[in-house]
C-alpha cells in the first residue's frame, strides 16, 4: 500500500483520476482523505471520484426490484466508519472485508500477500468502499452502504476522526481494552454519549454481541470464530442502520475546513469545471429526447437524409439525387450553431491544452450524469418490451398485439438513440459543420473560427488519447470528408507514421470495449446504456523500447458496435452487419472476433458474417489476419475441452466458408483457403470477467492473465506485419466505404494503396528498363561507328549480351532491393515474378532490336559504298589537283590575293566537272503518293486531292462510310440485318457497324500507323536517301494489312479506306521523311558537300604554296577530315546524355505513363486549346508524341546555357583529349615498331573507332610521306584546337536538333521509349489504358474515365451528346447494346471481346476535370459534332461550379 500511495502522491491529477477509477473497477477501497507526507495537511481527492458510478438493485415496498446507478460523489447512502485506538491484535481491514465480500480483499490488510507490519505512507489515510446489493434475499445489506476505514491509531489523527464520526451513520471502534486513564477514553466516552449508533469491538474480550443500550453494541473478538463475529457485527450494523436516518454524501466532505480539496487547488481544473457547468446550464429543463435536435442540428435529420441519398447515389438512382444532396448540404450549412456549441468552440479555442483536457473530462462527467437517469429508464422500458415480445414469439403469436409491441419497441429504440448524448456527439456535430462548410466552400456566419481549423482540434484530441468516431452509428455512415481532413492534420502533426490497425468484431455486450480498454488502457465507453454505436478509433503510441521489436509507431484500435445489435431489431440487420463487418475487417491488419460464450446459434450467425467479410478481402487482395476470442468460458483450464472447442470452431468455420463461397461466387472449401489461420494459436479462451455475482464481484485474475496472453499474441502478429502508413490509411478508409456504398463490394473496390504501389512499381520499372536501353544505346553507338569505319563486318548477339551484362546485374540488384525493402513490399510481392519476366523480356528485346538495327546498318553500308566511294574520289581528285597546282606556284605567288584568284579559278573548273554528275533533287512526298494511288486506282481523282480535301483517318468519328457488308446467305443476311437494326436503335451513332467492329478497325489503323513509322525509320533515309520505292513499300504493306483484316469479318473495305489511310499516314510522315532527306542531301550532294569543304582545301593549298612540310599538311588534312565526325559524335553523345537528364529532371517525363497523362491534361487545361483537346481525344498516340517533342524542345531551350551547352563543351573537350591521346599513343607505337605514316594512321583510327566514324579509307587518296611523327602530333594539337573552337562557336538551340539524325534526337529516343506501351481505348468513353507495357498481362485500366459525349457519343434517336461517365453508369441499372444483345453496364464483362479485357470500377467521385472541360468547351463540342448537350444530355448546373484550378488540382488527387 505504501507503493500505491507513493505513486498517488507523485501522480498528476489525470493519473490519480485513472488510478482511482481502475481501483474502483477492481472493487478495491479508494483513498478518501490523504495526509501530505511532508506537511500532514489532509487532502480530499474529490476529482478522482468524479467518473466513478455505482450500480445496485434493491426491493421497493411492493417487493419489486429497482435498479439504481449513480455517480458516487453525489450518492446519498448510509456510511459505516471503522477506526481503532492503540495497537490491536485483530485486523480491522480484514474484518471489514468479511462484511463486504469474504472472497475479496477490498481493503488491503496485514495478512495479505506482500504486506508488512510497518507503514510509511498509510497512517492517517482514510479509505472508502461501497457495498452494492443485488436485490436478492442473500444480500448482506439491503441498501447501498459506504464503509470508511481510518488507517493507524485514531488518537493520532484527530481531524480525520472528527470528520468521519460526524458524517457517519454508524461508528465502529476497535479497542484492546478500555481503561479510564487512556487518552482515547475521553473520545470514546463522547461518542458513547452521542445519539449516533456506536459498536465497540474489543480485541481482548471473548463475549458475544451485547447491546448496552439502544444503538450501543459491544462485541468481543478474542479467540472467536471469524464468521460468527462477522455475522454478529453485520446484524448489529443492520440494526443500527434501520434506526438511523443519517446519510453520507461524498461530495460533502469538501465542506469541512482545514482540509485541502484537489479540485479547488488546481486552477485549470476549477476553470474547466466552471466552463463545463456553464455549458450544462444551457441544457437545463430540456427534454432528453429533444436535446440533440435542438443543440446539435447539423447531425440530425439533414445529415441522415444526406447519408441516405449518398447511398442511393451509388446505387440504381435518379439523376436528381446529386442535386438534392447539394441542397441538403446547403440547408445544413444554413442551420444555426447553437449557443451550446458556440460555448464549446469558445472554450477549445483558448489554446490552453491542459485546461482543455480538464474541460473535456468535466464535460464528459457532467453529460454522463445528466443523461444516466433518462437512459436507465429507457433501457428498463426496452428490456420489458423485449421480454414481452420474446414471449409472444415463443407462443407463435401473430396477432395485432405483436405488431403493436414491435412498433412500440422501435419507438423506444429511437428514444434511446435520441437520449444518448456524449462528447462523441459534440465531435460529430463539429464534423458535420466542417462537411457542410466544405461542401458549399464558405464559412458559417456564426462560427467564431474558420471551418478549416476544426480537423486540427480533432487531431489534437486523438493525439491526447480521445477516441474519434469513424462511422456514425446513428446514420450508419462514414463522414469521409471529415475523417480525411482529420487524418490529414494528424499526418501534419505526427508525420507519416506507420500504424498497425487492430479492429474488433463481436456481438453486442460481449465485452469488446472492456477487453480493449483493459489491454491498452483506452477510453472506449463501457458503461451500461452506453454501448458502442458505429465505430471509433483511438491511437496508442508504441514506446521507443517496443519500436525495436515492431515495424510501426502507433497501434490504431478500432472499436465497433455489436453485430446483431438489439437496437437494430426490426431493420435489415443482415445487410447492416455484413456491410459493417466488411468495412472493419478490411480496415484492420488484425481483426479480433469476439464471441461471448459458445452458444451454437450465436456463433453461427457471427461466423457467417465474418467469413464472408474475409472472403471479400481475399478477392480484392487485402490480407488481414484474424484471431478468435471466446469470452465467458467456464473451466478454461480443461485442455481436452479447449481442443474440442477448437475442433468445433474449425468445422464451423469451414461450413460457413462453403456457404459464403456460394454467395460470393468464390472457390473455397475451407477457412484456410480464405485466410492464413492457425486454430491452435489464433483461438483464445477467456475466463469470466467477474469472479462471482455482480455488482460486488471483483475482476477475475484469470481474465487479466488471458488479457496479457492475448496482448502478447497480438504483438507477435504485429511484429510480423508492416501495418499501413497514415497517408495510406485515409485512402483505405475511402476505398472500403466507396465500395460498400456500391453494394457489390468486390466488383466496386478500388484499392488505392495497391494502385499507388503499382504506379510506384511502374515508375521503377521505367527506370530499370531505361537503364538497360541507355546502356545498350552506348554500345550501339560504338558498334555503329565501327560498322561505318568497316572495323567490324558482323554482329553477334552474345557480344551484345555480354556488353549488357553489367547493367543487367545492377538492375537485378535494384529490383531485388526494391521488392525486399520497399514499405509496400507485401503488396508488391504479387507482381514480383511478372515484372522480373518483363525485365527479362525487355532485355531480350533490346538485344534483338539492337542486333536488327546494326545488321540494317551493315546492309546499308554495303549499299551506299558506291555513293561514299564516289564522294571520296571527288575529294581525293580535288586534293591531288590542288596539290599539283600549289607545287607549281610554290615560291612564285608572293601575295595572298594572287593565290586566292588562282585557287578560285581552279575550283570553279573542278566543280563544273562535278556538276555534270546527277544531282540529288528535292522531293515531294505527296506527289509520289498521288502517283502511286493513280497507278493503283486509275479512276480515282487523287491527282486533285490536297491534304485538306480528304478525311484524316486518325480523327474520323466512324468508319461506316468506308465499308460494304458482304453478300450472305438468307440466314446470315438476317443476322446482319438484325445486328444493324439493333445497333441503329441503341447506339449513339445510328450506324451499321457495331462498337466491336469500330474498335477493331480503329485498332487496325493505330497499329498500321505505328508499324509504318518503324518501317520509315528502317529505311535510314538520312544515310541512304529517299526513293519512291520507300512509298511503294509502305503502300504494299498497308494494302496487305487491310486485305488481311477483311478475312473473317462481315464487311469489306471500300477503295477509299485504303486510299485515305495511305494518304493520312504519308501526310503525317512527310515532314520526317523530308527532314531525313535534307540531311542525306547535305551529306551526299557532291556540289554542296565540296562547297562546304572549300575553305579547308584552300587552307591546305596555301600551305603547299608556302612550302609547308608533309607532316604539317597531313596533320591539317587529318583534322579537316575529323571535323564532321567530331561534330556528329558530340551531338549524338550530348543527345544521349540529355535524354538521361530529361528522364530524371523533367517532371512530366520522369515517372510512369499515368504521370505523363496527368501532365498532358494539365497542359491542355492551361492552354485551353480546343483543337489540341480533339487531337488528344481522337489521336492520343500522336498527341503524346507532340507532347514529348514540345517538352524536350522546351527543356532544351530553357536549359540550353546551363545544361545542354555545358554538356556539349564537356563532350567535345573529352573527345579532344581522346584524339590527342590516340595521336600520342600512335606516335609511340610507330617509333617502337619503326613504322611509317600508314602504320601511324591505322593505329590512330583504330583507337578512335569507338568514338568517331573515321577510318583509313577517309585518307586513302592522300599521299602521306611523313617521317617526323612528333611534329605531326603537334600539328594535330594546334589544328584540332582551331577546329574545336569553330565547332563550339556553332552550338545553338536551333542547330542542336538540325545537326542530329532523326533517330538520335532526344525527343525521338523518348518517343520510341514511352510510346511502346498500351494504346487500347475504353470501349465506352475512349480513355486510353495507362499501362506502360505493350501487350501487357491482365486487364486494361485507366486512372479515371471521362464523359462519353467528349468523343461524340450521343443518345439514340436524338441529337443529344451523352453527359454521363461510364464509371457512373456501372453503378446504375442501365444497359448498353452490342451485336450479341443488351448487357447491364455493371455486368459489362459478360459482353465479351474488348469489354472482357477491361477493369472498370464503379466510381461516383466528382471528376471535376472532364466536367469543367465540357462546360468550358460546350459550344465547341456542339459545333464539332453537330450535336447538342440538351435533353438527356443536359449538363447539370452544379458542374459549372468547377474552375480550371479545380480541374487541374483534381488531377493530383486522382493520378
Amino acid at each position: 500500500m505504501d507503493v500505491q500511495m507513493a505513486v498517488f502522491h507523485c501522480a498528476d491529477a489525470f493519473l490519480r483520476h485513472l488510478m482511482v477509477t481502475k481501483l474502483s473497477q477492481c472493487q478495491y477501497a479508494l483513498p478518501l482523505l490523504v495526509p501530505d507526507p511532508d506537511t500532514q495537511q489532509i487532502e480530499f481527492p474529490l476529482w478522482t471520484f468524479r467518473q466513478i458510478n455505482k450500480s445496485w438493485k434493491m426491493r421497493n415496498t411492493n417487493n419489486e426490484i429497482i435498479s439504481q446507478t449513480h455517480p458516487v460523489y453525489k450518492t446519498e447512502t448510509p456510511m459505516v466508519f471503522f477506526f481503532r485506538f492503540g495497537s490491536v491484535s485483530s485486523s480491522k481491514s480484514q474484518l471489514m472485508n468479511s462484511l463486504i465480500n469474504e472472497k475479496h480483499n477490498t481493503f488491503f490488510h496485514r495478512n495479505c500477500p506482500g504486506s508488512s507490519r510497518t507503514r510509511v505512507l498509510m497512517d492517517g489515510v482514510v479509505e472508502i468502499a461501497w457495498f452494492s446489493p443485488s436485490g436478492k434475499n442473500t444480500d448482506k445489506f439491503t441498501d447501498c452502504v459506504a464503509f470508511c476505514n481510518l488507517h493507524g491509531d485514531a488518537g493520532d489523527h484527530e481531524k480525520q476522526l472528527q470528520i468521519l464520526t460526524e458524517m457517519s451513520s454508524v461508528n465502529v471502534v476497535l479497542l484492546p481494552r478500555l481503561q479510564k486513564n487512556d487518552r482515547s477514553a475521553t473520545i470514546v466516552e463522547s461518542l458513547y454519549r452521542n445519539r449516533k449508533p456506536l459498536i465497540f469491538l474489543f480485541t481482548e474480550d471473548e463475549s458475544t454481541v451485547i447491546e448496552r443500550k439502544k444503538g450501543k453494541f459491544k462485541i468481543g473478538l478474542k479467540d472467536r470464530n471469524q464468521s460468527e463475529v462477522s455475522a454478529e457485527l453485520r446484524r448489529a450494523i443492520n440494526d443500527c442502520l434501520s434506526e438511523s436516518s443519517s446519510t453520507f454524501r461524498l461530495e460533502d466532505v469538501s465542506k469541512h475546513s482545514d482540509i485541502r480539496v484537489d479540485e479547488d487547488d488546481d486552477e485549470d481544473c476549477r476553470r474547466g469545471r466552471e466552463a463545463a457547468q456553464q455549458m450544462m446550464s444551457l441544457l437545463e429543463k430540456k427534454d432528453l429526447t429533444e436535446i440533440k435536435d435542438s443543440f446539435l442540428p447539423h447531425q440530425g435529420k439533414l445529415w441522415r437524409q444526406w447519408s441516405q441519398k449518398n447511398k442511393e447515389l451509388h446505387r440504381p438512382r435518379a439523376d436528381e439525387i446529386e442535386m438534392e444532396m447539394i441542397k441538403i448540404r446547403e440547408r445544413q450549412h444554413e442551420s444555426n450553431i447553437s449557443e451550446f456549441m458556440k460555448f464549446f468552440f469558445k472554450q477549445i479555442n483558448s489554446h490552453d491544452q491542459h485546461k482543455n483536457m480538464y474541460f473535456f473530462k468535466w464535460l464528459r462527467i457532467l453529460l454522463d450524469e445528466y443523461i444516466s437517469a433518462g437512459l436507465s429508464a429507457q433501457h428498463y422500458k426496452y428490456d420489458e418490451m423485449w421480454s414481452t415480445l420474446l414471449k409472444l414469439k415463443e407462443n407463435n403469436d401473430k396477432s395485432e398485439q405483436l405488431k403493436a409491441e414491435q412498433t412500440e419497441l422501435e419507438r423506444i429504440s429511437e428514444k434511446l438513440q435520441a437520449t444518448a448524448f456524449g462528447l462523441e456527439h459534440i465531435m460529430r456535430e463539429i464534423g458535420q459543420i466542417y462537411e457542410s462548410c466544405s461542401s458549399v466552400k464558405k464559412n458559417k456566419k456564426d462560427l467564431q473560427v474558420h471551418f478549416s481549423s476544426l480537423p486540427s482540434l480533432a487531431a489534437e484530441m486523438m493525439i491526447s488519447g480521445f477516441p474519434l468516431e469513424l462511422m456514425d452509428g446513428d446514420a450508419a455512415h462514414v463522414p469521409l470528408v471529415w475523417i480525411s481532413a482529420v487524418l490529414d492534420k494528424l499526418l501534419q502533426k505526427l508525420g507519416d507514421q506507420r500504424v498497425f490497425v487492430l479492429s474488433v468484431l463481436g456481438i453486442q455486450s460481449s465485452g469488446k470495449s472492456t477487453m480493449l480498454n483493459a489491454m491498452f488502457g483506452l477510453q472506449f465507453a463501457v458503461s451500461a446504456g452506453r454501448c458502442t454505436r458505429g465505430a471509433f478509433m483511438q491511437l496508442v503510441r508504441v514506446s521507443d523500447e517496443m519500436k525495436t521489436q515492431m515495424n510501426f509507431d502507433y497501434i490504431l484500435v478500432v472499436d465497433t458496435e455489436g453485430l446483431r445489435a438489439l437496437e437494430l431489431a426490426g431493420r435489415s440487420m443482415q445487410h447492416h452487419d455484413n456491410e459493417f463487418a466488411t468495412f472493419v475487417v478490411g480496415l484492420g491488419n488484425l481483426t479480433l472476433i469476439n464471441i461471448f460464450g459458445e452458444t451454437p446459434s450465436e456463433m453461427q450467425d457471427i461466423l457467417q458474417i465474418v467469413v464472408q467479410a474475409f472472403m471479400r478481402m481475399k478477392k480484392v487482395r487485402l490480407n488481414p489476419s484474424c484471431m478468435f476470442v471466446h469470452q465467458n468460458v467456464s473451466d478454461i483450464t480443461a485442455g481436452e475441452k479447449n481442443m474440442e472447442g477448437r475442433r468445433r470452431l474449425q468445422e464451423k468455420l469451414d461450413e460457413m466458408t462453403k456457404l459464403a463461397a456460394k454467395e460470393e461466387v468464390c472457390d473455397a472449401e475451407s477457412f484456410s483457403d480464405v485466410i492464413r489461420f492457425d486454430v491452435q494459436n489464433d483461438v483464445k479462451y477467456f475466463a469470466q470477467l467477474w469472479e462471482g455475482s455482480r455488482p460486488m464481484a471483483p475482476p477475475n485474475p484469470n481474465y487479466c492473465d488471458n488479457i496479457q496472453e492475448l496482448k502478447k499474441t497480438i504483438l507477435s502478429h504485429a511484429s510480423k506485419s508492416h501495418g499501413i502508413m497514415l497517408i495510406d490509411l485515409k485512402d483505405r478508409i475511402k476505398d472500403l466505404w466507396d465500395a460498400l456504398l456500391n453494394e457489390r463490394f468486390v466488383f466496386s473496390f478500388r484499392n488505392s494503396l495497391e494502385i499507388s504501389a503499382y504506379r510506384k512499381l511502374e515508375t521503377e520499372y521505367s527506370k530499370w528498363s531505361w537503364s538497360l536501353r541507355s546502356a545498350m544505346m552506348e554500345t550501339e553507338n560504338k558498334l555503329h561507328n565501327k560498322i561505318e569505319t568497316e572495323a567490324i563486318h558482323e554482329i553477334e548477339e552474345t557480344y551484345l549480351q555480354r556488353k549488357l551484362k553489367k547493367t543487367s546485374e545492377e538492375v537485378k540488384k535494384s529490383m531485388s532491393e526494391f521488392f525486399e525493402k520497399d514499405k509496400d513490399k507485401e503488396i508488391l510481392i504479387y507482381w514480383k515474378i511478372s515484372f522480373e519476366m518483363k525485365i527479362k523480356d525487355v532485355q531480350e528485346n533490346i538485344v534483338r532490336e539492337t542486333k536488327r538495327k546494326l545488321n540494317e546498318i551493315l546492309h546499308q553500308r554495303d549499299l551506299k559504298k558506291k555513293i561514299d566511294a564516289q564522294r571520296k574520289h571527288h575529294e581525293n581528285t580535288l586534293y591531288e589537283k590542288s596539290k599539283e597546282l600549289a607545287l607549281k606556284l610554290k615560291d612564285k605567288a608572293n601575295d595572298e590575293e594572287t593565290l586566292k584568284k588562282t585557287f578560285d579559278s581552279f575550283w570553279e573548273q573542278c566543280v563544273k566537272i562535278i556538276r555534270d554528275t546527277p544531282l540529288i533533287r528535292d522531293i515531294d512526298i505527296m506527289r509520289d503518293v498521288r502517283e502511286i494511288l493513280s497507278d493503283v486506282y486509275e479512276s480515282a481523282p487523287v491527282g486533285h486531292w490536297s491534304s485538306r480535301e480528304y478525311n484524316n483517318m486518325f480523327t474520323v468519328m466512324s468508319y461506316c462510310e468506308y465499308v460494304i457488308f458482304r453478300r450472305s446467305t438468307k440466314k446470315g443476311m438476317a443476322d446482319v440485318l438484325k445486328r444493324i437494326r439493333t445497333y441503329r436503335e441503341t447506339s449513339g451513332f445510328a450506324q451499321t457497324l457495331s462498337p466491336e467492329d469500330e474498335a477493331q478497325i480503329r485498332a487496325l489503323v493505330t497499329d498500321v500507323a505505328q508499324q509504318t513509322d518503324t518501317k520509315i525509320q528502317s529505311f535510314n533515309i538520312s544515310k541512304m536517301g529517299y526513293n519512291i520505292s520507300c512509298i511503294q513499300q509502305l503502300a504494299g504493306y498497308i494494302k496487305a494489312r487491310v486485305t488481311e483484316h477483311q478475312e473473317g469479318v462481315k464487311y469489306v473495305f471500300k477503295n477509299e479506306f485504303f486510299m485515305v489511310l495511305f494518304l493520312s499516314i504519308c501526310n503525317r510522315a512527310k515532314e520526317m521523311i523530308t527532314d531525313q532527306h535534307r540531311l542525306f542531301k547535305e551529306a551526299h550532294d557532291h556540289v554542296l558537300y565540296l562547297e562546304r569543304k572549300r575553305g579547308e582545301y584552300y587552307s591546305i593549298f596555301q600551305k603547299y604554296c608556302h612550302g609547308a612540310t608533309s607532316a604539317a599538311i597531313f596533320g591539317e588534312i587529318i583534322c579537316q577530315k575529323l571535323k564532321e565526325p567530331i561534330e556528329q559524335s558530340v551531338y549524338k553523345k550530348t543527345a544521349r546524355d540529355l535524354t538521361d537528364e530529361i528522364m530524371k529532371n523533367c517532371e512530366s517525363l520522369n515517372g510512369n505513363r499515368s504521370n505523363m497523362e496527368k501532365h498532358i491534361l494539365k497542359t491542355l487545361a492551361e492552354e485551353e486549346d480546343f483543337d489540341k483537346y480533339m487531337n488528344y481525344i481522337h489521336n492520343p498516340r500522336d498527341h503524346f508524341k507532340s507532347f514529348i517533342r514540345d517538352e524536350v524542345s522546351r527543356y532544351i531551350t530553357d536549359k540550353f546555357n546551363v545544361s545542354v551547352l555545358r554538356k556539349m563543351k564537356e563532350n567535345i573537350e573529352l573527345l579532344q583529349q581522346k584524339i590527342m591521346k590516340a595521336a600520342h599513343e600512335s606516335t609511340e607505337h610507330v617509333q617502337v615498331n619503326r613504322g611509317d605514316a600508314g602504320l601511324w594512321l591505322k593505329s590512330f583510327t583504330q583507337k578512335l573507332s569507338d568514338d568517331l566514324i573515321f577510318s583509313e579509307k577517309d585518307l586513302s587518296g592522300v599521299k602521306h610521306d611523313v617521317d617526323d611523327f612528333s611534329f605531326l602530333e603537334d600539328v594535330i594539337r594546334k589544328e584540332l584546337f582551331t577546329i574545336i573552337i569553330d565547332i563550339s562557336s556553332r552550338f545553338h538551340t536551333k542547330t542542336f536538333p538540325a545537326k542530329l539524325d532523326y533517330k538520335f534526337r532526344p525527343d525521338e529516343i523518348l518517343i520510341d521509349y514511352f510510346c511502346q506501351c498500351c494504346w487500347v481505348q475504353c470501349p465506352f468513353c475512349g480513355a486510353v489504358c495507362t499501362n506502360t507495357i505493350e501487350n501487357h498481362h491482365g486487364d486494361h485500366s485507366v486512372a479515371f474515365h471521362r464523359l462519353r459525349g467528349i468523343n461524340g457519343t450521343y443518345y439514340h434517336s436524338t441529337n443529344n451528346l451523352c453527359a454521363d461517365i461510364c464509371t457512373h453508369l456501372l453503378a446504375s441499372d442501365q444497359c448498353f447494346y452490342t451485336s450479341d444483345g443488351s448487357f447491364l453496364y455493371r455486368d459489362y464483362r459478360r459482353a465479351g471481346g474488348i469489354y472482357a479485357k477491361w477493369s472498370i470500377t464503379p466510381d461516383l467521385s466528382e471528376l471535376p476535370y472532364w466536367k469543367w472541360f465540357v462546360c468550358r468547351f460546350q459550344k465547341d463540342l456542339e459545333k464539332y459534332y453537330s450535336k447538342t448537350f440538351e435533353g438527356s444530355g443536359k449538363i447539370p448546373y452544379e458542374w459549372r461550379k468547377y474552375s480550371k484550378r479545380d480541374a487541374i488540382e483534381s488531377l493530383d488527387k486522382l493520378i
